[in-house]
């Protein structure tokens, strides 16, 4: 069978149509979400706003990891040149392209925050930096020069903003590659990508240490930058997965098979053993150097309300998944890998409970209608946003060189 009539076969110009229940659903997850953060922060009880707030920045840097990763993936993919992706990469290429409106959101989520002393109040708040006042700490007034409000939310502004420009750019010059054809934009985005990297590898662990290790800002890990890409980077494969399964029982991408979705449930699998690696390197050496101003951080998480949970965040980022899909053929049914993808869904929106929690409302921790209300709010977001983008332009990326190694891809 010949390569044109292979081309024949699909059709290359179809476009995803949002609309019916996958809308309305998403448009009443909003409704949920802006619900349970009003009665959160409306609340006269001032732990409840905390907590309120806790879980905003939770679910406010998931949201932006996500599509963070998103742009990561089509970078890597160009600068790899690599061919079997080239039928799906539609879907990264969405997720980059919200990461501007996610980036906004968690800009905000965070000012408002410090603002109102109700986040990183372990080093904005008064009298930490001045020697006469009696809450005086000698720690953080060291790290004031890098820990203070203006270049805090500088630094947050120059990260966000250069990944957004960057997703934003990748994602338009592919959408013009479709109407111009030729190597140009190919060309383009991959010097473009080869910058981002860069930019973005050197970049996210400051980031993540600002968003959420400053959160208990006596302590720090030089991993944590790597623990934090890690999570963000299984759960954007995660949600590509997700969505191309979605389509893919919707009808669409007739071009996308089971070996595309071997090659993402290897990387799921992969990756999922690498963030326990990091996870373990860091827990063990400050265990086993038990050092009381690193054991610190995970005395707290060893406080009952939250030590079965720290476990547990083990159990389903690690063994689940290699359990799970260890075997080939696994990895290649639609309905597993859907399982496995919402359980590692879950299972990092535990692990980034666990490191936001113990930092912000400490032992007060909850679990109730905020926490799933928040969630089920920002889902509906990124659901609308990421399939409404997608249904506008086709869903293969017709004059991507590669797209033929793609269609013939197999293992």
């Amino acid at each position: 069978m010949g390569t044109h009539s292979h081309h024949h076969d699909y059709n290359f110009s179809e476009q995803y149509k949002f609309a019916g229940t996958a809308k309305v659903l998403s448009l009443v997850a909003i409704v949920v979400g802006i619900v349970a953060v009003a009665l959160g922060l409306l609340s006269s009880d001032h732990i409840m706003v905390e907590r309120t707030y806790a879980n905003l920045l939770l679910m406010g840097y998931y949201f932006t990891c996500v599509c963070a990763a998103g742009a990561f993936f089509v970078a890597l993919q160009l600068v790899t040149q690599s061919g079997w992706s080239a039928g799906l990469i539609r879907i990264p290429q969405a997720m980059a392209s919200i990461l501007p409106i996610a980036s906004i959101i968690l800009f905000i989520i965070v000012a408002l925050g410090l603002s109102t002393h109700n986040l990183y109040h372990h080093w904005h708040a008064d009298g930490l930096i001045d020697p006469n006042s009696p809450n005086y700490d000698a720690l953080i007034a060291e790290k004031a020069s890098y820990l203070n409000m203006p270049w805090f939310l500088g630094r947050q502004i120059i990260f966000m903003g250069l990944y957004s420009v960057f997703a934003v750019i990748l994602a338009k010059l592919s959408y013009n590659e479709d109407l111009v054809g030729g190597l140009n934009s190919y060309r383009q985005s991959f010097k473009l990508s080869a910058i981002f990297l860069v930019i973005f590898g050197f970049t996210t662990p400051i980031w993540s240490f600002d968003t959420i290790m400053s959160l208990e800002a006596h302590w720090f890990s030089t991993m944590f930058g790597w623990y934090n890409f890690a999570a963000m980077w299984v759960s954007g494969l995660c949600v590509i997965t997700l969505i191309l399964i979605f389509l893919k029982k919707a009808g669409y991408m007739s071009w996308v098979n089971e070996n595309h979705l071997h090659d993402l449930g290897k990387l799921i699998f992969g990756f999922s053993i690498f963030w326990t690696y990091v996870w373990f390197a860091q827990f063990m050496l400050i265990w086993y150097a038990n050092i009381p101003e690193e054991t610190v951080y995970f005395y707290k998480r060893f406080e009952p309300e939250y030590k079965p949970w720290f476990w547990i965040n083990i159990i389903i980022n690690f063994v689940a998944p290699l359990l799970l899909l260890v075997d080939r053929d696994a990895k290649r049914r639609l309905n597993m890998m859907a399982f496995v993808c919402i359980l590692l869904l879950l299972g990092h929106w535990l692990d980034y409970y666990i490191m936001v929690m113990p930092g912000t409302v400490e032992t007060h921790r909850g679990f109730g209608f905020i926490e799933v209300g928040t969630a089920i709010g920002f889902m509906g977001i990124f659901i609308f946003l990421v399939m409404n983008k997608l249904s506008r332009h086709p869903l293969a990326a017709k004059n991507h060189p590669l797209l033929d190694e793609s269609l013939h891809h197999q293992i």
